[in-house]
């Protein structure tokens, strides 16, 4: 596996990225891959462990040390089948990924110098799709069985493809007015170009899914009719009720949920439609510190933003993994600075906002420092009021919409259901996977969900019959 010895003379190449100063300026990617040599290098490391962790640190099981040898030995074609083995949509998950294979690597003991797992990931589709070798794969035979996916995020894009390639039919039903969900509405062009999910649109369609854009269910399609029409139903919608912020101020305008804020940016980029939210000129606070709100940050810098501020409820993390909280191989609990922040803006943790102000429209937030800790206790002394035109409320999701799921008759239990078996609603013939099953979660773990709960479904079909084990859809998700 790889070159004999490689980990202890080739150290972690980091993932090369565009100069903050010169991607502001504009809406391409920023994150560019390495060079051949290096990536050969990177897979000349894989340490041939008589237990790898990588690929169970990945919740799709990827056969990573397999591709990384591969790689090394240039042998890209290969590769891409590997990959595809257990994944979907690797360019997905090249660009968004957290990478807890990288977490998990046995080179990450030694914090920081994990073999550059993703960038080699990236690599292998973004030169197959290059190459040509990714074509569509439509089944040899139809089964006479069909099914609706409600939802084209990438978990109800997997199960569409994989239920389709098993001769299912399958209708894909889409509110938006085109396919991919938050990858294409939510996450921003410089993390993830909307070709890359074009590309595998028009796959899929070749392979046979159909796609009804534009068409709510429960709205445009009475739910009752598509559990008449159809032999089953996935649920793959997300966890798309955000969390509020209940304080004072919270109705003016100019405070907003970050999704719409983001939808209406994309939309914009893509020429579609002019947006009702624009960061530009003014003073914009951002609340919450994840993935959703640094898209936020970076998006307000594009638009030429007065200043842009970060606040977080939780205290600041340690810079280091804390081996007593999250030893290896576990996702570590560290301080790391977004690609946004590196870009401007100012970040501020252990605060908690406690007011809004302005005549009509939001002018000021007020805000106090916390002890960094449930049940987070004010610091006395420590009030602070900042100018504020634009306030994003980025602090998570709890689940999914309410409406659908009354509409089918579908029931909702308190629990995250991230191991219920069967992938089973409470109402006969409706299955739900990703977010909307398991509560807000990362893409890897979408992509999982939907290759599973397609398994689910066809084996519910083959048998003729519901599944004993019948699990409600999963309510809230963590922020």
């Amino acid at each position: 596996m790889g070159e004999l010895g490689a980990f202890l003379k080739i150290t972690r190449a980091d993932t090369p990225e565009r100069a903050p100063g010169e991607r502001v300026g504009d809406h391409r990617e920023f994150v560019k891959l390495l060079p051949l040599v290096e990536l050969k290098e990177q897979g000349a490391r894989c340490m041939e462990c008589g237990v790898p962790f990588c690929h169970h640190g990945c919740p799709l099981g990827n056969l990573i040390p397999d591709w990384n040898d591969l790689v090394y030995r240039e042998r890209f074609e290969e590769a891409i089948e590997q990959l595809h083995r257990t994944n979907n949509f690797p360019e997905f998950t090249g660009r968004l990924c957290p990478a807890p294979c990288e977490a998990a690597c046995v080179l990450e003991i030694d914090e920081g110098n994990a073999v550059t797992i993703k960038q080699i990931e990236l690599a292998i589709v973004d030169r197959a799709w290059e190459e040509g070798w990714i074509v569509a794969q439509p089944p040899r035979e139809r089964t006479g069985r069909s099914i609706a996916v409600v939802g084209s995020g990438p978990s109800g894009l997997a199960a569409a493809q994989q239920l389709n390639r098993l001769g299912h039919a399958v209708t894909l039903f889409e509110r938006d007015e085109t396919g991919g969900g938050l990858l294409r509405f939510g996450v921003p062009d410089f993390k993830i170009e909307k070709t890359v999910i074009e590309r595998r649109l028009r796959q899929l369609a070749d392979e046979g899914v159909e796609f009804r854009y534009g068409v709510e269910v429960g709205v445009d399609i009475e739910a009752a009719e598509l559990l008449e029409s159809y032999d089953a139903v996935v649920l793959a919608t997300g966890s798309r009720v955000p969390r509020d912020l209940p304080v004072p101020g919270r109705e003016l305008d100019g405070v907003h949920f970050a999704m719409d804020y983001l939808y209406g940016r994309n939309r914009d980029v893509a020429g579609s439609a002019k947006p009702a939210l624009t960061a530009a000129g003014k003073h914009v606070i951002v609340i919450g510190g994840g993935d959703t709100g640094a898209d936020c940050v970076a998006s307000a810098h594009r638009e030429g933003a007065a200043s842009v501020t970060q606040i977080e409820l939780l205290g600041e993390p340690p810079a280091h993994r804390p081996d007593d909280l999250t030893p290896w191989p576990l996702w570590p609990m560290k301080l790391r600075t977004s690609y946004a922040l590196k870009e401007g803006g100012e970040r501020s943790f252990a605060v908690s906002t406690t007011g809004l102000s302005g005549e009509g429209h939001v002018e000021r937030i007020h805000w106090v420092q916390n002890s960094g800790v449930p049940p987070f206790d004010a610091v006395p002394g420590t009030e602070e009021t900042r100018p504020a035109d634009l306030v994003l409320l980025a602090m998570g999701f709890l689940g999914p919409e309410q409406q659908l799921l009354e509409a089918l008759g579908v029931e909702r239990d308190a629990r995250s259901n991230a191991a219920a078996p069967a992938f089973a609603t409470s109402v006969r013939g409706v299955f739900a996977a990703g977010d909307a099953r398991r509560g807000q979660s990362l893409i890897v773990w979408a992509i999982d969900e939907g290759r599973r709960c397609a398994s689910a479904v066809d084996a519910w079909l083959s048998a003729g019959d519901a599944p004993d084990a019948v699990a409600a859809v999963g309510a809230a998700g963590s922020a």
